[in-house]
């Protein structure tokens, strides 16, 4: 469950990633976290869904990690969440421990497309993509094998950044197999999948 002392800290958190980002004049340092109505998207999907292997591309500062973590308490499930700057990652940890649940997360220091190509077939359930998005299309051959069937991909930032997922967008679009819908939740989550 989903307490309202945890809600609070969230939205607390959320916001001091606001502050931060609108000092912010570097985009890579800035926390470019999800929305609370996103954070509570993804926990649902993960409580739907029993996910118990969830892979996240983007770590950031660990905002939206915590809400797949969190939801995972239920299921036994765990977290791995890429990211290729250590500087985020270390702020992600000192986060996530502030809530509790480093225990259900794995922080990888890693190129998602190197970590894929080693990934075994169907072993994640869940995967979360808010990183660069002109990577994406790179990245959908190795999602599609590593994705358990019935397993689902969502994508953020499919209407606020409409133009730079659109090659990604047509890809999943174009390939047999997969069923994909984007929903108005936050910037827009392109949910796709793995109808096989």
């Amino acid at each position: 469950m989903l307490e309202a002392e945890a809600l609070g800290k969230l939205q607390a958190l959320w916001e001091e990633g606001e502050r931060h980002d609108a000092h912010c004049t570097e985009r890579r340092e800035k926390c470019l976290n999800i929305t609370m109505d996103t954070g509570r998207f993804l926990y649902q999907l993960v409580r739907f869904s029993g996910s118990r292997h969830i892979l996240e591309i983007g770590t950031s500062n660990g905002f939206s990690t915590i809400w797949l973590a969190l939801a995972t308490r239920a299921s036994g499930g765990r977290v791995i969440s890429l990211d290729v700057l250590a500087a985020k990652q270390q702020r992600a940890r000192e986060n996530l421990a502030s809530f509790g649940v480093e225990s259900r997360v794995e922080l990888v220091l890693a190129d998602a497309t190197d970590w894929l190509a080693g990934a075994p077939p169907a072993s994640i359930d869940l995967l979360f993509l808010d990183a660069e998005r002109r990577h994406y299309p790179s990245y959908w051959p190795d999602i599609q094998r590593v994705l358990r069937p019935g397993g689902l991909v969502v994508m953020d930032n499919a209407q606020s950044h409409q133009d730079e997922c659109r090659d990604f967008v047509g890809q999943v679009l174009a390939t047999d197999g997969y069923l994909a819908e984007t929903y108005t939740i936050g910037k827009g989550q392109f949910v796709i999948l793995k109808d096989g």
